[in-house]
């Protein structure tokens, strides 16, 4: 069982066996192609669905550990460790080190943020809004972050320029992710809510599964 430096519990044997599932999750979805469904340059991501999980059970800090091995499996896909990514390979052959900041800080923050998503919800409502909200803002946030970060570290390099096409960023970034991110934000916020109630059900989460 994992403590801080006052010695409190950070995470309890239920809490660390979920952060366990959803790092095997992120895995496989890093490693076969069934995480990963190819659209033009960009892909549809299942794997903000285990940051998400992971956020709603765990906190920001359980939400933070798996986005960053999302993250990091995000870098090796540059380099053709699992389901390759043609754009992080170009990526990482302009700048290595910017490549790994692009692919693995935005998903530490994701995590994050949909950790704190969750736990301001549920007070509000229960543990069933605070699962969607959760898995949206898990989906919406990756697509923001990504994307900011991809135009600030690289938005002037030539291959960038070329994605642009001229574009402003505002627009070059709505054109670009598209459908991908709509569709990613809407299993996400389905498939997060779900499960918060499942496990909430099931002893896994404290607080209300769904209102009457």
């Amino acid at each position: 069982m994992k403590t801080n430096a006052n010695g409190k519990k950070i995470f309890n044997i239920r809490q660390l066996t979920i952060l366990g599932l959803m790092t095997a999750l992120v895995m496989i979805f890093s490693f076969t192609p069934i995480g990963s469904i190819p659209v033009g340059p960009l892909v549809i991501t299942l794997n903000v669905i285990p940051v998400a999980i992971a956020a709603a059970t765990c906190g920001p800090v359980g939400g933070a550990i798996i986005g960053g091995v999302f993250g990091m499996f995000s870098f090796l896909q540059c380099i053709g460790v699992g389901v390759p990514s043609a754009m992080g390979a170009a990526l990482f052959d302009i700048n290595p080190f910017f490549a790994f900041i692009q692919r693995f800080i935005p998903r530490v923050l994701v995590g994050i943020i949909a950790g704190y998503s969750f736990k301001i919800t549920k007070k509000m409502s229960n543990n069933y809004v605070g699962g969607a909200v959760a898995g949206f803002m898990t989906a919406f946030s990756n697509t923001v972050l990504f994307m900011t970060s991809l135009v600030l570290l690289f938005g002037s390099t030539d291959y960038m320029q070329e994605k642009m096409g001229g574009k402003n960023v505002i627009w070059f970034i709505i054109t670009f992710v598209g459908v991908n991110a709509l569709v990613e934000m809407i299993v996400a916020t389905i498939v997060t809510a779900a499960v918060a109630v499942g496990l909430t059900k099931a002893g896994f989460m404290k607080g209300k599964a769904k209102t009457a």
